[in-house]
């Protein structure tokens, strides 16, 4: 089985020594996200076919990776790289440090196992389409021409992939994003869909002309020249850095998802970033709360220290 760690909250950048703990142990309880029991994931190394990781910042995690790789086990890096504002990504790491670490994964790792996500894709005052067309190209350029400062320059590129996708703007997503907005000043606008296919068509192409195949998640309807449906857990690229065969049946986690199957041991709201955008996270005040009641020798990733609602 593979195991994914994790969409519904950056493991990597927050919760390594309880993914290191539960690594050790060879299990992690989840508690279901839809109201059903609790469930156990097998994690020793003959259960686990890979690991996808979801994370805008590796840099915790060097220790768990390492562990991962020692165990024999496979893993690829989704690695969330946008450079926005601070008023939509409050507190991301900088995208140049961001880039340097991604190097230095590629250069120990190879660049197989990292994929790059510029997503959600979202147009605000700070961010419209043009600035979208600069900034993807000055990202993708400083992951595809290298080197980063202190990094190996025989990795070049570090990535030959970038995964595309627009915000999709849920009740949580709307009401987060007005709440910034707000604080800032900002206008922002889910633009219509002509709009958003002509945007990512123009994203592809640049992202072809620094060598990266460009994906679109689960947005079938958004699909145009240069952009073919992603599959984010991925069992071929899974088998390119295993070198061997790793095989999967396709389960989507939602319509036009192509995703393998997996098993996710994350939690939502616990994700501290406070990126304003993301479908994971009810309230940024809920998952600062949750991060901070953390235990990471709890079997589960939030435990009995979840706060259901905000208070």
């Amino acid at each position: 089985m593979i195991v994914s760690a994790s969409y519904r909250s950056d493991i990597p950048a927050f919760y390594a020594d309880w993914f290191r703990a539960r690594l050790a142990a060879g299990f992690a309880q989840v508690a279901s996200p839809y109201g059903g029991k609790p469930y156990r994931v097998d994690l020793r190394p003959e259960a686990v076919s890979g690991f996808v990781f979801w994370t805008r910042n590796a840099e915790p995690f060097g220790a768990a990776l390492e562990a991962v790789a020692a165990a024999g086990i496979p893993f690829v890096i989704h690695y969330t790289v946008t450079g926005y504002p601070r008023a939509l990504e409050p507190s991301v790491v900088p995208w140049q440090r961001a880039v340097e670490a991604m190097r230095a994964l590629a250069a120990r790792y190879g660049p197989a196992a990292l994929v790059w996500r510029y997503d959600p894709v979202m147009e605000t005052d700070l961010t419209p389409p043009a600035w979208h067309r600069e900034n993807l190209a000055r990202i993708a350029a400083a992951l595809t021409a290298g080197p980063a400062p202190a990094v190996d320059p025989a990795v070049d590129p570090a990535v030959d992939e970038v995964v595309l996708s627009f915000a999709q703007i849920y009740k949580k997503t709307r009401a987060n994003t007005e709440r910034a907005a707000a604080r800032h000043g900002l206008g922002w606008r889910d633009p219509e869909e002509e709009e958003k296919r002509a945007l990512l068509a123009e994203l592809a192409a640049i992202a072809a002309e620094h060598g990266l195949k460009a994906s679109l998640c689960s947005q079938e309807s958004l699909l145009g020249p240069g952009l073919q449906a992603a599959r984010c857990v991925d069992a071929e690229r899974l088998s390119r850095v295993a070198g061997r065969a790793i095989a999967a049946r396709t389960k989507g986690n939602r319509p036009g998802c192509l995703c393998a199957e997996s098993r996710d041991i994350g939690a939502y709201d616990s994700c501290p970033h406070g990126c304003v955008y993301c479908y994971a996270v009810r309230s940024p005040d809920l998952a600062k709360r949750n991060h901070r009641r953390h235990d990471p020798a709890a079997e589960s990733l939030l435990g009995s220290a979840r706060v259901e609602e905000p208070l």
